[in-house]
């Protein structure tokens, strides 16, 4: 998923939910119920292998569909992931009860409460995640993430690693258990339960002050428990790589509280909060539960295949492999990833510490099958009479582990990992200098940059995306600093990004962040998001820098002003003499939009799935541009029904950016069926049809200018409940403009997204009769003479009005907007158009007198000049 990430909806989320939700969760089910039972000695069948079984399988199910639930944005699919989960879990529990009910009394029996209490924690942290993925606004989103944080990290894997650890950590160190350790444990457990409950209340509730009170009060309970752990520290440091990966991912976990804490102090509102959270994702995934659960395994696999010393030496000694490299290079790795590097550094060095991370799957077969070996070579030396040395399982919780293993320490290998760092670090600046600051103190540095001294200080900047703005719009850098902007998307619904310079952030979805790092700054500038139209509805960000000779923000028509982002062509952009691009005379619309109306059905219930998908069709001969479509094409499919009709219409978000549907065939409240959904998500949208006409649906995520002229759009024809006259031919013409991003005046054409500046100047390349221009001039509409065609139009603009005419022809039959201006079939009178503003449309209906090609144009005869021009052939 790492490798993957930038290419799968909601995949910050599923990389840290498949290690916490996923790995570590399956891993507590597990070794919780395997201490348990070496602790309190129950009977077997209490709890038989098969029923653990069961629990797992229904642990793997719902996990695997709340996975599946949540980037998608199936939310009852969530829900029922979710459940299964809960059962899971809290069958889980009632076994520990069952088990600690009928156990004789012994030591060490507070690590089973712990493992209860976690087991309670776990129901409330589903339903907290199960709610969040309603995709909750700011407040309510920051709220309940700290409580769903707290509870599943700090409750259901917090209370279990220190219950665990407090009979593990010194069977590992391979020293007695101190004895303050297990009454410390029970003096912390009550304050950390009481602190847990305390802390998911206030963030539900809101109570900022006591959510850090309740914070503290767990972090002082956690000291006080850890205190105990010490001691055997001091008498046997860790040799092993197990016990050493142990040890650095609490100080992580307690790195972590501490980073929560201090955000909970610092931030002003909870949209504050939540802003960057990335960086606690990191701490806890990678630092805490990414070493927690290899060091934990690497201790625990071998020693409880057993089979005497020799045995588990042999499978530990491969988990013991690398092991100095592969600690450092997490450690020294996720620190460097934390700080504010240049992002070609932060890629290659986070790719080290995946790679020290990921070496622990081959090392952990390689091991298992060096016990097998081992046991086979123990088993065959018995056969012959012989007894291997160190054969008889050694006594304890984890039977058979050896007294003592050679160091896992190696000062080849610190060198190793640091090499590599460091070599990660230089290409990393070799790549982007301007980004570590060493763009040189004269001349003039490449992007726009003016010359100026560094002052060897770096201002780092936290903006956040939302509402189509950016939350600081500008910031103040002193002239020769590094700048360095942390950008986070809080919008829930769609995705942003920030170009400055020549730099730019990939785009960002709801909740994702990523930095910026603009090196030593010389001069002001402008920045904005790339998103077609987010610029024009205010999305800038400008960087004045201060203490220089720069006199100010560059404007959009300036050098660096004048760059343009993705699908937008910069406001200084200028646009050729001609408003329609020269075409090739030659060229043939290779896959012209059939525009026959489909009949009417007997179905009164009508269901379609319409998936957003960003694809390469024509809008011209020979031209083609990338179209924002429903289902793959332009304009979206028809729909054809009657008046009492339902619709159920099931929008599914496959492109890059928010969309959304609106319907302007049925009333109802806009709130939820024509919100926008992010990347990855889906809605249900249904709505009765009551009226009759010609009805437009379009995206109406803003802007909407852009989202409609990029392809957004369709009709829905509804008749009266009765029908309409019978006619020999039906078609539906939509009408609407074409923007393509140009270039600086020489007419080229690009296959870019819709132009957003041309868009707000009225300027169209085209104007269309179903999304390609002229194309019923090469593929003519047919009709025989004497025969009756009705035309629907629709105008979906997103602004020029139409003027529909079919020349040598008269319409006897004329409806617009509801109501017939003229006929129906009226004889002695006629219309020659049929005038509409945008989103409005009708119905023309008319005989042809004699064979022949009529032209049916916009009598708008700018628009039919740059395409909204078709022909009806037709013939004898």
């Amino acid at each position: 998923m790492t490798l993957v990430h930038p290419f799968v909806p909601g995949s910050r989320w599923l990389m840290v939910h498949l290690v916490l939700l996923g790995a570590l969760t399956h891993s507590i089910m597990v070794w919780s119920t395997h201490f348990t039972q070496a602790l309190l000695k129950t009977a077997p069948g209490l709890d038989d292998r098969r029923v653990q079984a069961r629990r797992l399988l229904l642990l793997l199910v719902g996990t695997a569909v709340t996975l599946v639930g949540v980037p998608t944005g199936w939310w009852p699919v969530t829900v029922v992931g979710a459940s299964l989960v809960t059962v899971a879990v809290a069958w889980h529990g009632v076994q520990l009860w069952r088990r600690l009910r009928v156990a004789l009394p012994g030591r060490f029996r507070i690590t089973v409460r712990y493992y209860l209490a976690a087991a309670v924690c776990l129901p409330v942290g589903a339903t907290l995640g199960a709610t969040l993925a309603l995709g909750l606004g700011d407040p309510l989103h920051g709220r309940f993430l700290l409580a769903h944080v707290a509870v599943n990290v700090l409750g259901w894997v917090g209370l279990t690693v220190t219950g665990t650890l407090l009979t593990l950590w010194p069977t590992m160190l391979r020293t007695p258990i101190g004895p303050a350790a297990e009454r410390r444990a029970t003096e912390a457990l009550p304050l950390l339960v009481a602190s847990l409950s305390l802390l998911v209340v206030a963030g539900v509730a809101g109570v900022r002050l006591l959510a850090l009170l309740a914070l503290t009060g767990y972090a002082v309970a956690l000291l006080w428990w850890a205190s105990a752990a010490l001691a055997p520290v001091r008498k046997a440091p860790p040799r092993e790589f197990a016990p050493a990966s142990v040890g650095l991912s609490l100080l992580w976990w307690l790195g972590g509280i501490v980073v929560v804490l201090v955000r909970l102090a610092r931030s002003g509102t909870w949209g504050e909060f939540t802003t960057g959270f990335g960086t606690v994702s990191a701490i806890l995934v990678v630092g805490f539960a990414g070493q927690l659960l290899p060091g934990a395994l690497s201790y625990l696999v071998p020693s409880v295949l057993g089979g005497g010393k020799t045995v588990v030496r042999a499978g530990q000694r491969w988990f013991d492999r690398f092991g100095t490299a592969r600690l450092v290079t997490v450690n020294l790795g996720l620190l460097l990833c934390l700080l504010p590097v240049p992002s070609w550094v932060r890629v290659l060095v986070s790719g080290l510490v995946l790679l020290a991370l990921a070496a622990f799957v081959p090392l952990m077969v390689g091991g298992i099958l060096a016990s097998v070996r081992a046991r086979r070579e123990v088993a065959e030396a018995q056969a012959r009479g012989e007894r291997p040395a160190g054969a008889r399982p050694a006594p304890g919780l984890a039977a058979g582990a050896p007294d003592r293993m050679p160091s896992v320490w190696s000062g080849g290998q610190l060198v190793t990992a640091l090499s590599a760092l460091v070599l990660a670090v230089s290409v990393g600046v070799v790549l982007d200098p301007a980004a570590a600051g060493l763009g040189g103190g004269t001349g003039t540095v490449s992007g726009g940059r003016t010359a100026v001294e560094p002052t060897g200080r770096t201002t780092t900047v936290q903006v956040r995306a939302l509402d189509m703005r950016f939350e600081p719009s500008s910031v103040e850098v002193p002239a020769g600093d590094r700048l360095v902007v942390e950008l986070v998307n809080e919008d829930p619904t769609t995705v942003h990004d920030l170009q400055l310079l020549d730099e730019r952030t990939p785009r960002l979805a709801p909740g994702e962040s990523a930095t910026l790092d603009l090196g030593v700054v010389g001069e002001s500038v402008e920045g904005w998001c790339t998103i077609v139209g987010h610029r024009q509805m205010g999305m800038t960000f400008d960087v004045v820098v201060t203490g220089g000779t720069d006199a100010g923000p560059a404007g959009p028509g300036s050098a660096t002003g004048a760059a343009g982002g993705t699908g937008s062509a910069g406001a200084g952009t200028a646009y050729p003499s001609r408003a329609t691009p020269s075409l090739d005379p030659d060229a043939v619309v290779a896959a012209p939009v059939d525009p026959v109306l489909a009949p009417l059905t007997d179905e009164r219930v009508h269901r379609l799935t319409l998936e957003v998908e960003e694809v390469e069709l024509e809008v011209a001969p020979g031209v083609t541009q990338t179209r924002w479509t429903f289902g793959g094409q332009v304009p979206g499919p028809t729909l054809h029904g009657r008046v009492g009709d339902v619709f159920e219409i099931t929008l599914v978000n496959d492109g890059s950016i928010g969309h959304s549907i609106d319907f302007h065939a049925g009333a109802l409240a806009p709130d939820r069926p024509m919100r926008t959904i992010a990347p990855g998500e889906s809605l249900v949208y249904r709505f009765t049809a009551t009226r009759a006409g010609i009805w437009m649906y379009h995206c109406s995520t803003m802007p909407m200018s852009s989202h409609i002229a990029a392809g957004m759009h369709g009709a829905v024809v509804i008749e009266p409940e009765e029908g309409l006259p019978e006619v020999d031919r039906e078609y539906v013409l939509v009408q609407s403009e074409v923007y393509l991003a140009t270039g600086t005046g020489q007419g080229e054409v690009e296959a870019a997204e819709v132009d957003a500046d041309a868009v707000a100047a009225e300027r169209p390349a085209f104007v269309t009769f179903n999304g390609i221009a002229n194309q019923y001039d090469q593929h003519p509409m047919a009709a025989r003479v004497g025969e009756r065609v009705r035309i629907w139009v629709l105008d979906a603009g997103p602004s020029r009005a139409s003027s529909f005419h079919v020349v040598g022809g008269q319409f006897d039959t004329v409806y617009a907007e509801g109501a017939y201006l003229l006929g129906p079939r009226a004889e002695g009178s006629g219309a020659q158009t049929l005038g509409l503003q945008a989103a409005q449309g009708g119905f023309v209906e008319l005989t042809f007198p004699e064979a022949g090609h009529y032209p049916a144009v916009s009598h708008v005869m700018v628009d039919a000049e740059r395409g909204a021009h078709a022909v009806v052939a037709v013939t004898g």
